[in-house]
C-alpha cells in the first residue's frame, strides 16, 4: 500500500498570529472539501474554477508546517490566565505577544531556538482517534530527541514529552502538546525546546502545572545542538511514525 502523501512547508521564523491564520486556512479549505464530497457538491479553487466530485476524486491535504515565533505566551481554551504570572505593560515592557487560542491545553511559551509543529492533518485518512494522535505526535518527540540520546517519556494524565516523569522533584517537560480538531481536521501541535531560552518559562505556571520544570535539549545536554539538524531528524521521525511521505 502507497504511503500517503503530506505536504511539508517550512515557514521559519512567522510571528505567531500569522502561523494561526495560515493553519485556520489550511483547515477550512479542507473543511469546504469534506462538505462538498459529503454533499456532492462542486468546489472552487483558490483561483476560482470549479472542482468537482465528477471531474477527479476529490480529496483533503494533508499539511506538516515546521516554524518557529518570536516571543509569544498562548493560552488554550480551556486555561486559566491566572498562569500568566506578568500584566499586560510587562507584557509590553518585554516585547512578549498573548494570545487567547482555540487549542487545548492551557498556557506555554513559543520563542526562538523552539521548533514548533503544526500538522494539519485529516484523521479521516488516518484513524479517527484523537488519543492516539497526540500520542503519535508524543513518538515522534521521543523518538527525535532519543537520537540525542535523551529519554523522553510520556507522564500520566499529562499531555507532552517529559524527561524523568516518575522522579518527584525532577520531572521537567521538553515538549508542550496542545491541538484543535474540527470535522477530524488537526490544527496547532507540538512545541519542542532545543537551544530556547528558558527563562521565559519563569514568568508563567507552563502547562497549569505547580512544581515541575521545564528543559530543552541544550539543557540536556549541556550544549547547544544545530536547529537545522533537529528539524530534519523530526522531519524522518513523522514520516516514520505517521507512516507517510513529506513532499514540498
Amino acid at each position: 500500500m502507497d504511503k500517503q502523501e503530506v505536504i511539508f512547508k517550512d515557514l521559519g521564523i512567522i510571528e505567531y498570529k500569522t502561523a494561526w491564520d495560515y493553519q485556520e486556512e489550511l483547515l477550512q479549505a479542507n473543511v469546504k472539501i469534506k462538505s462538498a464530497i459529503r454533499n456532492g457538491q462542486s468546489v472552487l479553487t483558490t483561483h476560482g474554477s470549479p472542482l468537482t466530485t465528477d471531474d477527479s476524486p476529490l480529496t483533503t491535504t494533508n499539511h506538516f508546517l515546521l516554524c518557529e515565533h518570536p516571543s509569544v505566551y498562548t493560552l488554550g481554551k480551556s486555561g486559566n490566565i491566572d498562569n500568566v504570572l506578568m500584566s499586560e505593560a510587562e507584557l509590553e515592557q518585554n516585547n512578549i505577544q498573548f494570545f487567547n487560542t482555540n487549542r487545548g491545553g492551557d498556557i506555554t511559551f513559543h520563542g526562538l531556538q523552539q521548533i514548533v509543529g503544526y500538522p494539519i492533518l485529516d484523521l479521516e485518512n488516518f484513524y479517527t482517534d484523537i488519543g492516539k494522535y497526540l500520542r503519535n505526535l508524543e513518538e515522534v518527540i521521543i523518538l527525535t530527541i532519543a537520537e540525542y540520546g535523551i529519554k523522553g517519556e510520556r507522564s500520566s494524565g499529562e499531555t507532552g514529552v517529559w524527561i524523568e516523569p516518575g522522579v518527584i522533584g525532577k520531572e521537567r517537560k521538553i515538549c508542550a502538546i496542545g491541538v484543535r480538531c474540527s470535522r477530524w481536521i488537526t490544527m496547532h501541535g507540538f512545541a519542542l525546546n532545543v537551544n530556547t531560552d528558558l527563562s521565559y518559562f519563569n514568568n508563567i505556571i507552563p502547562c497549569g502545572i505547580q512544581n515541575k520544570q521545564v528543559t530543552s535539549i541544550e539543557k540536556e545536554l549541556g550544549a547547544k545542538v544545530d536547529y537545522a539538524e533537529a528539524k530534519e531528524k523530526i522531519k524522518r521521525n513523522f514520516e516514520k511514525v505517521f507512516e507517510v511521505n513529506l513532499a514540498g
